[in-house]
């Protein structure tokens, strides 16, 4: 069995297991007034997972204070007619049906989905902006940005979001972006930390448009990266650097349950708390804030992702601990202020 210190070699997702993650008991909430936008998390229905709105509710209701979310595109629910280019749109019509049962009242306090962050092919070009157009009528005023993966890696263990290599400095690519940016949408760039340099140069590249750079920059921990864990902080943080010079950048603090791969989550006997996980966490997170500040960055759940190795009250306690050395409006920023501010809540 693999101890909580040694990342797995195979990084893949596994479906959550409630009868693994029952066996610990739930932690309580720690500073539970602290008001939290989760700035990521997906909703869907597939073959091996459902997680829609009660099956998120149901993790809400852990004693923290969850005053509104940010969906991020997740491939749910596209349309299976239509333009190829279009179906994405069916993701954005589905979460905003899900945002106004919230907005209702009925559904508790938390406001779900108050920003959407959908998909169009940026490498449309300008064909992108009619895209972009009924992803923002699909979203009825919830609309913030879009999500284009660009991640990659050579080994195939590593399971790319990206089909191709460098699709950051492709032309078309830029040519889509910038329509995304006359529409005053933020876009969640997503990379694994070997190509933050191309995150750089697109970001120099376009310094109009807002960043938002998902899972701390995408730090591995399996496959090929497996027992290199300082010789991938040096890289990261080397990355990193240049990255929170530029303003226009901010930074999701979260999403690494699978990719750092800190432990196999199919062979461990528990669960990890929130003091595990945050001892994990912590080099990676403390550095994001020591580079952005806390006004450039906010945290994420990346639910039901990380469910596969934590509850979702654990994984903010974890939070709320590597927090702890923050002043109140440092938190706020942390927490909240920072997500409002980057998807116009």
């Amino acid at each position: 069995m693999r101890n909580f210190a040694h990342p797995t070699r195979y990084g893949r997702i596994y479906p959550p297991n409630p009868a693994w993650l029952a066996q610990r008991p739930p932690e309580p909430a720690l500073e539970p007034e602290l008001p939290i936008v989760d700035a990521h998390h997906h909703l869907w229905h597939r073959t091996d997972q459902r997680y829609l709105l009660d099956d998120f509710l149901a993790d809400l209701n852990t004693g923290h204070n969850i005053t509104g979310t940010v969906f991020i595109q997740c491939h749910a629910m596209y349309k299976a007619t239509g333009p190829e280019e279009l179906r994405p749109v069916g993701e954005t019509e589905f979460v905003n049906g899900i945002a106004a049962m919230s907005a209702s009242g009925g559904y508790g306090s938390t406001k779900i989905a108050a920003g959407i962050v959908g998909y169009a092919d940026l490498t449309l070009g300008e064909r992108a902006g009619a895209v972009l157009d009924a992803q923002i009528r699909a979203g009825g005023g919830r609309f913030r940005g879009v999500r284009h993966s660009a991640a990659w890696d050579a080994d195939p263990v590593i399971g790319n979001g990206s089909p191709t290599p460098h699709l950051l400095a492709r032309p078309e690519f830029r040519t889509g972006l910038r329509e995304l940016t006359r529409r005053d949408l933020a876009f969640d760039l997503w990379v694994f930390h070997t190509q933050l340099a191309e995150a750089l140069d697109l970001v120099r590249a376009c310094p109009e448009t807002s960043f938002v750079l998902g899972h701390c920059g995408g730090p591995l921990g399996y496959g090929p990266y497996a027992g290199r864990q300082d010789e991938v902080f040096a890289q990261w943080k080397a990355g990193m650097v240049p990255l929170a010079a530029c303003p226009n950048v901010v930074v999701k603090l979260g999403g690494m349950m699978m990719r750092l791969a800190a432990y196999d989550y199919g062979a461990l006997e528990l669960p990890p708390g929130s003091a595990e996980l945050a001892a994990w966490w912590k080099p990676y997170i403390l550095t994001c804030i020591e580079l952005f500040g806390a006004e450039r960055c906010l945290f994420e759940s990346n639910f039901p992702v990380e469910k596969m190795g934590i509850g979702f009250g654990e994984i903010w306690n974890a939070f709320k601990l590597l927090a702890t050395g923050a002043s109140a409006s440092e938190k706020r920023a942390l927490f909240a202020g920072t997500a409002e501010r980057v998807y116009r809540l």
